[in-house]
């Protein structure tokens, strides 16, 4: 089982426990207005994406962890790797993300999980890229990028819901942990 442990988190793969606190998170409009259309998404909808989250791990070798507070063992939200099918005009790539619940954001979660993720992409797995994804107007995902050390490389938009997106990249041979 892959595990990360950071100073306040640790991120590990999904069990049957998180799905009902991923399903609360995902139901709240203000955590989902920046996903895909922007709607929320009920308890069935949660337990398939977390199904098809672990079927990327198996697929890929990576995949989201589930983000749990280590001093209290909440389920804080997830942050990981995976392929950015929805957007074909970057592949072949490898997206970092994270989705929090609202109680857990400004308390620097995102960033620390999502540092934690790079580092995984790195030294576990080899990667030498990584890209992240955001729809424009989401000044906090934005934020998380910069802290990352990513850098803006393109604007596109959404092939679906039309919405403009801003692509971050990071070059992880220079990454520096």
């Amino acid at each position: 089982m892959t595990e990360i442990h950071t100073p306040r988190l640790l991120l590990r793969r999904w069990t049957d426990d998180d799905l009902a606190p991923m399903a609360e998170i995902n139901a709240d409009p203000e955590v989902m207005r920046w996903i895909g259309d922007g709607s929320v998404r009920d308890l069935e909808e949660t337990a398939e994406a977390i199904e098809r989250w672990e079927d990327e791990w198996d697929e890929e070798g990576f995949g989201l962890f589930a983000v749990e507070l280590l001093a209290s063992g909440e389920l804080a939200g997830f942050t990981g790797l995976s392929v950015p099918t929805f957007l074909p005009e970057v592949l072949p790539a490898v997206e970092v993300g994270w989705r929090l619940g609202t109680q857990f954001w400004g308390q620097g979660y995102a960033s620390e999980a999502a540092h934690a993720s790079l580092e995984f992409a790195l030294e576990d797995r080899g990667l030498d890229r990584v890209i992240s994804i955001a729809r424009l107007g989401n000044d906090a995902s934005e934020n998380v990028m910069r802290k990352l050390g990513m850098t803006p490389e393109r604007v596109t938009t959404h092939p679906v819901y039309g919405h403009p997106l801003r692509v971050h990249a990071i070059d992880l041979t220079e990454y520096q942990a």
